[in-house]
């Protein structure tokens, strides 16, 4: 019988010198930089599970990054220095072997910590609580995580992730991160073509290797049975990047769920205090009655130290040129909370709620002083329009979830739901 270490061995061959470890391309990379926001001058990177460094080396020539790599394979790390000594890059690069569950480094160090196709190795949730502690003040997490992408996959995808990996969806993801203290500034769903880069030169290498090298007919079997799943069965799964910012725990947050039937009452009552008049509660009470306007899941509340709702956020159906699309409004908070951080706190719930189910665009009428805080930007400048006259900088567009392969985000004028009026 072969032994584990020989066929450890055999998998490590078949990826050594390879363009890729993982899912991914050099577009990935760059796109959930750009959803990461504007980084420090110098940023700190820490890459890990860096295998031999594709995004290390991008990080480091494009974003002018220190980049910490970290990986527990050695020949790996060669191959990184190598090739950062290449490319004139040995001296923004360190590499480090080290396990990514027991990092030797201080608090703090970092303003932004990859994980491209790594997190599977210690498990989503525990990288989330692993890793937090590593980021400084404003610091990111960028973490890839293979999810299912079907409502019901198949008994053969189960059947295989059961043996390898416990998958969940991209909505329990997202409550896991948020549960951890962390708020989703973006997610992207890795388009095909990432799965195409890696799976290609592995596929060729595993012809071409010799399965009568020790270990190397059990790694080969099962790289083509990983690879025969991805081919039959692609559409069932798939790898997210998620951008991550920690918000609390601490001073002043707050607990958030989705608004349940018993929440009817104190919503009403939150608007009627909130607002001079009973519009803003008339209009949630009609929003509920209308069925393609109202989506269970997507109104929110914030709960004060007693249990009692402080805050709400609501997001409805709406459509931008005949594209569905979502309408942020209303959002309300009881005057005893307000400027305490619980309207915020409920925004960004309910926006990751979105996020989590796949949502892609979200229209705001509001204050430009406050929406851009959670993403927010002027709505024209995705060519999107309301259908009646306001300020320009009043009305806001986020985008959720980047278009991977969906195409483009949709164009043209806002049609609300009826209950507005507009």
């Amino acid at each position: 019988m072969t032994d584990n270490a020989s066929i450890t061995d055999a998998f490590f061959a078949l990826h050594h010198g390879l363009p890729r470890q993982g899912p991914g391309s050099d577009d990935t990379t760059r796109r959930l930089l750009s959803l990461a926001g504007t980084p420090p001058e110098r940023p700190r990177v820490l890459d890990l599970g860096c295998g031999p460094g594709r995004a290390a080396l991008l990080l480091a020539a494009e974003a002018g990054a220190e980049v910490t790599a970290v990986d527990l394979h050695e020949p790996f790390l060669d191959e990184l220095r190598a090739s950062a000594k290449a490319r004139g890059l040995a001296g923004a690069i360190t590499v480090l072997k080290a396990d990514m569950a027991e990092l030797p480094c201080r608090d703090g160090s970092f303003d932004l910590v990859w994980a491209e196709s790594s997190a599977y190795g210690i498990g989503f949730d525990n990288a989330l609580r692993t890793w937090r502690r590593l980021l400084a003040p404003g610091g990111t997490l960028v973490v890839t995580e293979c999810e299912w992408t079907a409502a019901e996959p198949s008994a053969a995808a189960r059947a295989f992730w059961a043996r390898h990996y416990a998958l969940r969806t991209g909505e329990e993801n997202v409550r896991a991160a948020t549960a951890a203290g962390y708020s989703v500034l973006g997610a992207l769903r890795q388009p095909e073509s990432d799965w195409e880069e890696y799976y290609g030169p592995l596929a060729a290498r595993a012809d071409a290797a010799d399965p009568a090298t020790p270990g190397m007919a059990e790694a080969l079997a099962a790289t083509r049975e990983e690879i025969a799943m991805r081919r039959e069965h692609g559409a069932e799964y798939g790898y997210t990047g998620y951008v991550l910012r920690p918000v609390g725990p601490g001073p002043g947050s707050w607990a958030t769920r989705p608004e349940t039937a018993a929440d009817a009452a104190a919503v009403r009552a939150l608007h009627g205090a909130a607002f001079e008049t009973g519009a803003e509660a008339d209009l949630v009470d009609t929003l509920r009655a209308d069925p393609e306007a109202w989506l269970p899941g997507l109104s929110y509340v914030a709960e004060a130290p007693d249990g009692s709702v402080a805050a709400y956020a609501l997001l409805t159906r709406c459509r931008v040129g005949g594209a569905p699309a979502l309408a942020l409004a209303p959002v309300a908070v009881l005057p005893e909370h307000q400027r305490t951080g619980a309207g915020s706190a409920v925004v960004r719930a309910v926006l990751d709620a979105a996020r989590a189910r796949g949502e892609r665009l979200v229209l705001v009428l509001g204050h430009p002083a406050y929406y851009p805080r959670f993403g927010f930007e002027p709505a024209s400048r995705y060519g999107i329009r309301p259908g009646f006259e306001v300020p320009d900088e009043a009305m806001m567009a986020l985008v959720l979830n980047e278009p991977g392969d969906s195409g483009p985000l949709p164009r043209g004028t806002i049609r609300y739901p009826a209950a507005f009026g507009v």
